[in-house]
């Protein structure tokens, strides 16, 4: 089976100055642009998700603003499809799934934006349809919530994420770590 690296909404308002500019954005953008170039060199199939507000009192990622770009470091090459996705689930009214198993993918490599909402709504999706599943859990970044009166950090969002997804939905890693592995299996004999 293939494997393909699929990176979820690392857009502009993200990032400082955006509208939703999330804690550790840049530092998990640095990441996946690491991953981004191991998946390119060794020939992985590779997917862009791009989220478009659309619903109604939406605040960021608001269709014709600069904030719905792919941040410039992650920019997508020819051939490489960008899904426009309007919920979390990347899966959900796109063409993902189809265009994945068109290319014989089976195993997945996920990373991007925000961990507690798309990535993590992606991946659980992902793992519903029959994919394997790794999350690069230091390519992704959350942002702080609050519920019922109690703040949390961001990076225990994260961890919280991370630490869900790994119990039964995939394998969380760093992306260093995933590119090791990549790196070995693509030397392997076939």
């Amino acid at each position: 089976m293939t494997i393909a690296l699929v990176l979820i909404d690392i857009q502009r308002d993200y990032f400082p100055g955006g509208r939703m500019a999330l804690p550790g954005a840049t530092e998990a953008c640095r990441r996946a642009a690491r991953l981004l170039d191991g998946c390119r060199a060794l020939s992985l199939p590779v997917f862009h998700v791009r989220h478009l507000s659309t619903r109604p009192g939406a605040t960021f990622f608001l269709p014709n603003t600069e904030g719905i770009e792919i941040h410039p470091d992650l920019h997508p090459l020819d051939g490489e499809p960008v899904v426009d996705k309007h919920f979390p689930n990347s899966f959900r009214d796109t063409p993902l799934d189809r265009l994945l198993r068109e290319r014989g993918v089976g195993d997945l490599v996920l990373a991007g934006m925000m961990s507690q909402m798309c990535v993590d709504a992606t991946t659980r999706a992902a793992f519903d349809l029959g994919y394997g599943c790794r999350v690069a859990h230091d390519a992704c970044a959350a942002a702080p919530i609050s519920f019922a009166g109690v703040g949390v950090p961001a990076e225990q969002v994260h961890a919280a994420i991370m630490g869900a997804l790994a119990a039964v939905y995939a394998r969380v890693d760093a992306s260093e770590a995933i590119l090791a592995s990549l790196a070995a299996t693509a030397s392997l004999p076939s």
